[in-house]
Order: structure tokens, then sequence, then C-alpha cells
């Protein structure tokens, strides 16, 4: 059996204060656990930028539409965008469709910490089934379909 990798990549300098300062904004903004939790957000901005620039390179349509399709279904990127807006995007484009802070948007919690807690302990549902994944990437489709888990209506008011 293939051992995972981890799926994010830390950073390649141990300290500096601009980072850690910047880190620390943004996990206290999206109400996330630790920094690994933005490393992984900028993991995946990062991977999206490579592709791009790959796709770039190499000129493949097909690819290149697929990966506009998936930005644009996660909410990432607008109707029509095109390769070079994937280069624009930033860690907050990412934190934004997380499952975390859709629910704290669209009012179902008080804050980004009841949110998570609310997700983690299973009370919402998206699309019919329990997720109780607070790093879930929400999709355009589904953002309709969150709702609160029956039972769990009294503990959510």
């Amino acid at each position: 059996m293939k051992k995972q990798s981890k799926g994010y990549e830390t950073p390649v300098q141990g300290w500096s204060e601009d980072r850690i300062r910047n880190e620390s904004d943004i996990q206290q903004d999206y109400g996330l656990v630790n920094k690994k939790e933005v490393w992984k957000a900028q993991s995946r901005v990062r991977d999206f930028r490579r592709q791009a620039r790959r796709l770039n390179a190499e000129e493949n349509e097909d690819m290149e539409e697929d990966l506009l399709e998936k930005l644009v279904s996660l909410g990432i990127l607008n109707e029509g965008a095109e390769l070079n807006d994937v280069l624009d995007i930033d860690i907050e484009d990412v934190l934004e469709r997380r499952l975390q802070t859709v629910v704290y948007r669209r009012g179902l919690a008080d804050t980004m910490r009841k949110a998570r807690q609310l997700v983690g302990h299973g009370h919402i549902m998206v699309g019919g089934r329990k997720v109780d994944v607070p790093g879930y990437l929400v999709t355009e489709e589904e953002e309709t379909e969150i709702k609160v888990a029956p039972g769990s209506e009294q503990i959510v008011e």
C-alpha cells in the first residue's frame, strides 16, 4: 500500500515575522484551529496556479477547460474566466468556500468557531447528507442545499 503524502507544504523559511502575523490574522478571521489549515489552503491555491501555468505553456485546451470548470463550480472564479484569472486567486478565495465559512456567512452560526463546531459535530447537511469536515469545499450548487440536520434544530437556535 502506498504511503499517503501530507497534502500541504510548510513554509520554507522557519521564522518570518510578517508571514507569521499574516497567518495568525487569517487563522483568526476564518476560525481555523492551527496554521496547518492555513498551509493547506495556501497549497491548494499554489496547486491551482501551478496547473494554470503548466497548461498555459502546454496550450492544452481540454485540461484548461476542466480546470476553469472546476474553479467556477467551486465559486472561486466567475463564469467566463480565463486561464490568466487563475493566477489572481488568493488564499481568501479558497477559505471563503470552506463549509465552516459558508455556514457562518449564511447565518446558521453566530461565530466562525461555532460554525466549525456545528459542522464537526454533524449538525449540518449538504445535499441531504451529513458532512462533518469543516474544510469541505462547497460548490455553488451545494451552497443552496446547506441546512441543519433533522434533530439538531434546537442546538443551532
